[in-house]
């Protein structure tokens, strides 16, 4: 009787006597879409010990399996290799990152944030201004929510226009030492995004999801490709 077994390697058609048959069908049901190595040489062994010694296993099909044995096994070593290979690329590549952004310890960054730590010295930072504008306005407010301080930039280009705070309130009064939160718009009130200036004070890896890392005094932890500017 002839069997025609399908798998992901390939159809094979083996002539052996009913038992034959029978197990290497049931092998290859047991196997669905998808061998492996261990899979393949278990069907083989099967087909095998299974056949008919008076109507053995044609010699040119047994070579044809073996050879397909051999093909599957180099492409899953190759498959392994690759992987390795490329897991060694990706972590080199992170290494030479952060080693590489040792050299902002120290430099001043200007970094996304709508807030401010404020504990006793001027702070600056800056606003990004999408388009040119006839007047922008940041607003500074104290933990509560209270606006504290509006400041006023007047008109300004596109692009990053800096700002100055010292401290205090719109009457002068100085405020005491907090978080405090800042929010920019234009002439329109579209809102702009606001930055903050602080020192690096080390460099990091956080992960796949995170990637290299600066720790900004006065901000925290921000992903590298977010520095704005390096002063």
């Amino acid at each position: 009787m002839t069997t025609s077994v399908t798998n992901n390697v390939g159809t094979t058609s083996t002539t052996t006597g009913g038992a034959a048959t029978g197990s290497a069908t049931a092998a290859s049901s047991a196997l669905g879409n998808t061998m492996n190595q261990a899979d393949f040489l278990k069907l083989l062994t099967t087909q095998l010990q299974a056949q008919d010694p008076t109507n053995p296993m044609d010699n040119s099909q047994f070579v044809s399996q073996l050879a397909q044995f051999s093909q599957l096994a180099s492409t899953q070593d190759l498959n392994t290799s690759l992987n390795s290979l490329s897991s060694q690329i990706t972590s080199g590549l992170q290494s030479s990152q952060v080693l590489g952004s040792v050299g902002l310890v120290g430099r001043h960054v200007l970094v996304p944030s709508a807030n401010l730590s404020y504990a006793g010295s001027a702070l600056d930072g800056a606003v990004g201004v999408t388009a040119t504008s006839s007047d922008v306005q940041l607003v500074i407010k104290n933990s509560s929510g209270k606006v504290v301080r509006t400041l006023d930039m007047g008109a300004q280009q596109s692009g990053l226009a800096r700002f100055d705070w010292d401290g205090t309130d719109d009457n002068g009064n100085p405020l005491p030492a907090g978080d405090y939160s800042i929010a920019a718009a234009d002439q329109s009130g579209n809102a702009l995004s606001t930055y903050a200036d602080g020192t690096v004070s080390g460099v990091g890896y956080g992960g796949s999801s995170v990637g290299t890392y600066v720790q900004v005094n006065g901000v925290g932890g921000v992903p590298l490709s977010a520095i704005a500017q390096i002063n």
